[in-house]
């Protein structure tokens, strides 16, 4: 699928904050743009200048490593300065390799030590169930981050509260940090896992923006019960020299040369 200029500005965003800091997660943020940028242009409800607004949904970026895609919408959407995406892992710099709570307006979690975004995410579900509050909470996961335990031990807590509010989206880009999932830890059949655990599930392109927009107004697919989104994308979106291949999962000393290359793809 073509990426749109929206997608393309996005992406020169992230460009811009890893010229700045010559290394990030190239690979496992590019797969996240669609996903974020629907979520972020519309579906969440938020206040840039009230961060801390008590109805905002709640958004937990659980693969925090793939934060760069995170901040380019944080700075697109006025949170803070769009300049302050060039300082990105700069030894002063508030955006660092991962997301912190408390340190940049709009980060709702600190997260990269993998597998915990649901189980902060289903607390807060559970929090406005008790509470009456209207927010919903979504977490965007990293498919080989749900190998840990902690994502299926809060999935059955998701079910047993019938926390509808509460959706979780899957980058299911089929790769990891060192090779594909099917080798690393086969997910499949990845679909009836969630269901097995008590959630409504829906399978979705995580390119395409008008489907991922589509199944998005249709949340919550059941009243009873929380969803999961499985969104099929590719490591790499949109470079076809890093996509779909696990070394550009992270990269360290990047080049001028490499972000030149990076720019000619966003043309």
């Amino acid at each position: 699928m073509l990426m749109d200029e929206r997608s393309k500005q996005i992406r020169r965003s992230i460009v811009g904050a890893l010229e700045g800091g010559r290394r990030g997660h190239l690979g496992s943020s590019m797969s996240l743009v669609e996903i974020l940028r629907v979520l972020y242009d519309s579906y969440l409800r938020f206040r840039p200048e009230e961060p801390l607004w008590a109805d905002r949904d709640r958004l937990i970026l659980s693969k925090g490593h793939g934060c760069l895609t995170l901040y380019a919408f944080l700075a697109d959407k006025g949170f803070f300065p769009k300049e302050e995406l060039l300082t990105f892992c700069s030894p002063t710099s508030r955006l660092g390799g991962h997301p912190e709570l408390g340190k940049l307006p709009g980060v709702e979690a600190s997260t990269g030590a993998l597998g915990h975004g649901l189980s902060m995410a289903v607390g807060m579900a559970l929090a406005a169930k008790i509470r009456k509050q209207s927010y919903r909470v979504v977490v965007v996961a990293g498919d080989g981050e749900i190998n840990e335990g902690s994502v299926w031990e809060a999935a059955m807590s998701a079910s047993k509260h019938q926390l509808s509010a509460l959706t979780i989206l899957i980058d299911y880009n089929k790769l990891q940090s060192y090779g594909p999932t099917k080798e690393v830890l086969d997910l499949e059949p990845l679909t009836d896992k969630w269901r097995s655990f008590g959630f409504a599930v829906e399978e979705v392109d995580g390119h395409d923006v008008t489907a991922l927009e589509r199944l998005l107004r249709r949340l919550p697919l059941d009243s009873e019960k929380p969803t999961a989104v499985i969104c099929h994308t590719v490591k790499g979106k949109g470079f076809p020299f890093a996509e779909n291949k696990p070394e550009w999962h992270h990269k360290s000393g990047l080049t001028s040369q490499d972000i030149a290359a990076m720019n000619d793809c966003l043309q």
